[in-house]
């Protein structure tokens, strides 16, 4: 080991990471990706999970913050949270799309300039 400690937000953005690791998780954030839904709507969507396990599932979304939970009397509703998804966006895939329509925007130029 280096001795570094990790930062705050490394440690939310391995929360992340970890959370989309998982195709139900994955699944769940589609299903949210629509609108929000509560848990018992969440839990119909999956019919092969008991609850417990789609209740965890929803745990570790809401822990790496994709999930918004908000309560509305005995009703819990599951909202999904982009934020999370914009940051690996930013971090991992922005700066690789940049170039590639650079490098696009290059080469049709270079394509138009001999015609």
């Amino acid at each position: 080991m280096s001795g570094k400690t990790e930062s705050t937000g490394d440690v939310a953005y391995d929360r992340v990471l970890r959370a989309l690791a998982n195709s139900t998780r994955r699944s769940i954030l589609d299903l949210l990706r629509d609108e929000p839904r509560t848990t018992g709507e969440v839990c119909a969507h999956f019919p092969d999970l008991d609850r417990c396990t789609t209740m965890q599932h929803l745990g570790v979304l809401q822990r790496a913050d994709l999930v918004i939970v908000q309560r509305k009397g005995r009703e819990r509703w599951n909202h999904l949270n982009v934020l999370p998804i914009k940051h690996i966006h930013d971090r991992w895939i922005g700066e690789y799309a940049r170039s590639a329509v650079n490098l696009l925007a290059s080469l049709q130029a270079d394509v138009e300039s001999r015609h």
